[in-house]
C-alpha cells in the first residue's frame, strides 16, 4: 500500500509540481477542472455514481474519457484509443486518461469516496509484470491512497485466465481494489467466471461486475450470484436502465448499483437519491406481487 499518501489533494497548490513530475499533457481550466492532451485531442472527465444497497448511499464513481478535437468534433472513446497504434503510445494514453480522472475526481468528493477506472485490455497484455505501479506513483505525487481505487478488468480478459490472475494478484498486491466481469456460462472463447470461486482467496478480484442484461438471459446468473456472495464477493450490477432491472439486481443480492437510471456519466460527481431507489423498489415489489 502506498503509505505515504496520507494527505488531501489540494489541485490549486499541486498542479505545477504534477506537470514537472510527470510527462503528461495537462491544462487547468479556471474552474480548476483538468484535462488532458494526446496528439489533436483534448481529454477530460466524467462519472457515474455507483449506489450502495446496505449503505444507502453512493460509495464512488465510474470514470469515463470524454474527448473533443478543434473544442467541436466529440469522439467516443474507442476513436480516441484507436489512434494509439503501437503498445508504447497506448500505455502513455491510459495512464494520461487515468491521471485526468484521479486529478477532477478526488479533489471534488469525501475522503470516503471510491474512484472506479476501467484498464484497457491492452495494456494489461503490454505491461507483463507489476501492474498498477506507475499509477500508485503518480497517486503517492497527489496524496490519494491506492485503496481508493477499484480497478476495473475488461471482460476480455477473461478469455486469458494466467493473464487474469496475474493482473488480480498485481493489483491487489499494491492495495487496489479490484473488479473483474461476469462471464456467461457458455460464452465461446471465454473462461467461465464460475472458476474463480474454486481459486484461493487471493486469486478471486474483491467486486465481480455484471451487466443488468444478463439477469435476464443468462440463466446461470443467478447461481454465480449466490456463490460469489458465499464466496464473500461483492456484486456490481451495471448498465441498470429500467427500474426491472434495479429491482433483478436486488433480487440476486447485489449491493453496488449502477447505470443510467440511477445517475449518467456527468462532469460533476453526482449522487443517487435513495429516495429515488427505495421508491423503484417498492414500486416493483407491488408489481410482482399484484394478482
Amino acid at each position: 500500500m502506498n503509505s505515504s499518501a496520507t494527505q488531501s489533494f489540494v489541485i490549486k497548490d499541486e498542479f505545477e509540481l504534477i506537470r514537472s513530475a510527470t510527462d503528461f499533457s495537462l491544462e487547468r481550466a479556471e474552474d480548476g477542472w483538468i484535462s488532458g492532451h494526446y496528439f489533436r485531442c483534448k481529454l477530460t472527465s466524467a462519472f457515474q455514481p455507483v449506489f450502495s444497497i446496505t449503505r444507502n448511499t453512493t460509495i464512488g464513481h465510474a470514470a469515463y474519457i470524454r474527448s473533443q478535437i478543434n473544442d467541436e468534433i466529440a469522439l467516443w472513446p474507442w476513436q480516441v484509443f484507436s489512434q494509439a497504434s503501437t503498445d508504447a503510445q497506448l500505455v502513455e494514453l491510459d495512464r494520461l486518461c487515468r491521471a485526468v480522472h484521479a486529478l477532477n475526481y478526488f479533489k471534488t468528493v469525501s475522503d470516503s469516496e471510491q474512484l472506479f477506472l476501467v484498464v484497457h485490455p491492452r495494456l494489461l497484455g503490454s505491461v507483463k509484470t507489476d501492474h498498477g505501479r506507475t499509477f500508485e506513483n503518480f497517486l503517492d505525487l497527489i496524496g490519494v491512497r491506492t485503496s481508493r481505487v477499484t480497478i476495473e478488468i475488461p471482460p476480455i480478459v477473461n478469455r486469458d485466465p494466467v493473464l487474469l490472475y496475474q493482473v488480480i494478484n498485481n493489483y491487489r498486491a499494491r492495495s487496489y481494489q479490484v473488479a473483474a466481469n461476469y462471464t456467461p456460462t457458455g460464452t465461446p472463447g471465454s473462461f467461465s467466471s464460475v472458476n474463480w470461486l474454486t481459486r484461493a482467496e487471493s486469486l478471486t478480484p474483491d467486486i465481480v461486475r455484471i451487466d443488468a442484461d444478463e439477469l435476464f438471459r443468462d440463466s446461470g446468473a443467478d447461481t454465480f450470484a449466490e456463490n460469489a456472495i458465499r464466496a464473500g464477493l461483492r456484486l456490481l450490477v451495471w448498465n441498470i436502465d429500467t427500474p426491472r432491472q434495479l429491482a433483478a439486481a436486488r433480487d440476486i443480492g447485489a449491493d453496488y448499483l449502477q447505470g443510467n437510471y440511477l445517475g449518467s456519466p456527468v462532469r460533476a460527481a453526482s449522487a443517487v437519491s435513495p429516495q429515488l431507489v427505495r421508491e423503484t423498489l417498492q414500486a416493483e415489489t407491488a408489481r410482482k406481487t399484484s394478482p
